[in-house]
């Protein structure tokens, strides 16, 4: 067994050594092109799966394990790692994990140095379905990347204000698994902080959403080997967003995997299980986009550690043996339960059948009797028919009678429906003009008011701006909260107003060119000074002011 162990070792190091080699003889002086800025860990399958989707620590980190992933972009071997990651994962409980790990990233401009924290919990609805939770907390130093990083002379740089900043960023995901389909969203960059310079990191534009979906089929006995295809969608402000797929094939022994990305191309890895807890592997990837004609491959290489328990094959023969004699058990007690059901079954077939002949038998009783009923009844209907008989012929002579009474009943009956007719319409158009009257004098009610031409008389210390007209504007009192001379923080306001439920208003004065942020428009000094001095009606507590428009 070690033998086998130890040729797969050498078939490793070999293919290692053979693209190693491979990349030190490509010319790195192809056409420069603009990284985008993301984590660029969409060939992530099993190990540190975490930083693909932090939710994904629960069941694809392979945990208890330590684990080293790494990423050299385009084959830049000279400079920094573009990515590395180092990370330890266990489980807590069958249902919760937490990491921790260290990370260095170059995004072509800046270079990130520090660590990550990751917790995830899974709600385990039943045996097939389960939504699972996590979230990975970065805090890193970013600085500036040394020159050997292409930078785009068109890019500005932020100014950070500091050579190196310290930064701190929220990165959440989410899944929901049934049966072997899993659904998985996350957010790269969700909240951030710079607290160099105290202010957030990146404004929403910047946010970078991944979303995936994956399937997985299980192979042998035990089930113990998986393909697992896979599509994802991740999203970009600054450039053009990013789809592809990939499919993994693993067993407890080795595992390999191929994709594609619409931008970075396609990719080829491998790797093998070693003496029971060391996993190696190693990919490459193409570019297959025209923009990335001249670039070399990438090479990534994963390394890992397993700390826990061992896989299912590698079980001692006294636990298989144990394993053997339990699921012996459970097949005798399964067999015993299906006698079991048989015989009730039996049993109950054979009451089934009893209670059938005892219905039968009473139906053909009651069959019997209903005949019996039916010959009763015909006898007693000959005799009623010769009553009937006689007693028509006594009533001929009265059968005029009686038709008269039924034409008097039935034009009683034609003349009350004529009635009820009449006496509808004359309700229907009483409650026609009832509504027109309430909609004339609800019209009436909602008239505007005119702006009352008041003298206003402005208090000691009071904010008050009239003007005779301003173009676009009805005559009446603004409550103004914020003028601004800015778009950006004029939008950033507004914005913020109509989260807090509100609905503000404004307009772009010609005098200065600012815009006027105003809460509402009122007919009276007096309505708009109490609105002010309510801080409108308690929805708003910041200060306003009171700005007039005359008319002519």
């Amino acid at each position: 067994m070690y033998n086998r162990y130890f040729l797969l070792f050498l078939h490793m190091f070999r293919f290692l050594a053979f693209f190693l080699l491979t990349v030190l003889l490509y010319d790195a002086q192809g056409q420069e092109v603009n990284l985008p800025t993301d984590l660029r860990q969409h060939n992530l399958t099993e190990y540190n799966a975490s930083f693909f989707n932090a939710a994904f620590s629960l069941n694809r980190n392979n945990p208890q394990s330590v684990a080293l992933w790494t990423r050299w972009q385009w084959q830049v071997v000279d400079g920094d790692p573009t990515t590395i990651f180092l990370n330890y994962t266990r489980k807590l409980t069958p249902t919760s994990s937490i990491a921790g790990g260290f990370f260095q990233h170059n995004t072509g401009v800046f270079l990130n140095t520090g660590g990550v924290l990751n917790y995830a919990y899974a709600y385990e609805f039943n045996s097939d379905a389960r939504f699972g939770v996590g979230a990975n907390i970065f805090g890193f130093s970013r600085s500036l990347a040394d020159d050997r990083t292409f930078i785009d002379p068109q890019i500005e740089l932020p100014n950070t204000g500091e050579e190196t900043s310290f930064v701190m960023q929220l990165s959440p995901g989410i899944f929901f698994q049934w049966k072997g389909m899993m659904v998985g969203l996350s957010a790269e960059n969700l909240l951030d902080y710079n607290f160099t310079n105290n202010e957030r990191d990146s404004g929403p534009e910047s946010r970078r959403y991944l979303a995936s979906l994956s399937y997985d089929y299980r192979l042998g006995a035990n089930g113990s080997a998986i393909i697992r295809p896979a599509v994802y969608y991740k999203t970009f402000t600054d450039v053009d967003d990013q789809m592809g797929a990939n499919v993994l094939y693993s067993t407890d022994r080795y595992w390999g995997q191929a994709g594609y990305n619409n931008f970075y191309g396609v990719s080829v890895g491998a790797g093998g299980r070693l003496f029971k807890k060391l996993s190696l592997g190693a990919l490459m990837e193409f570019a297959t986009d025209n923009i990335l004609e001249d670039t070399d491959p990438t090479f990534e290489v994963v390394l890992a550690y397993h700390l826990g328990a061992q896989f299912e094959k590698d079980k001692t023969p006294e636990e298989q043996k144990e394993e053997e004699l339990a699921a012996a058990e459970k097949e005798n007690i399964a067999e015993e339960k299906a006698k079991e059901a048989a015989e009730k079954e039996a049993a109950a077939l054979k009451e089934r059948e009893l209670e059938a002949e005892k219905k039968r038998k009473e139906q053909e009783e009651k069959i019997r009797q209903t005949q019996i009923e039916a010959e009763e009844k015909a006898r007693n209907v000959a005799a009623l028919r010769e009553i009937r008989v006689r007693d028509s012929l006594n009533a001929l002579s009265n059968e005029k009678d009686i038709r008269k009474k039924q034409a008097i009943a039935a034009q009683k009956r034609i003349d009350s429906i004529k009635k009820a007719k009449e006496q509808e319409k004359i309700a229907l158009l009483k409650r026609r003009k009832d509504s027109s009257d309430r909609a004339t004098a609800l019209a009436e009610k909602e008239k505007p008011k005119e702006v009352e031409k008041e003298k206003v008389t402005v208090a000691a210390n009071e904010k008050y701006e009239e003007v005779a007209t301003e173009d676009g504007l009805q005559p009446g009192f603004y409550l103004i909260a914020n003028v601004f001379g800015t778009k950006k923080y004029y939008e950033a306001f507004m914005k913020d107003l109509q989260s807090k439920g509100l609905e503000p208003k404004s307009f772009l004065r010609n005098l200065n060119k600012y815009n006027y942020v105003y809460l509402k428009r009122y007919n009276t000094m007096g309505e708009a000074r109490r609105a002010r001095d309510g801080k409108f009606g308690g929805r708003y507590p910041d200060k306003t002011w009171i700005f007039r428009v005359v008319g002519e």
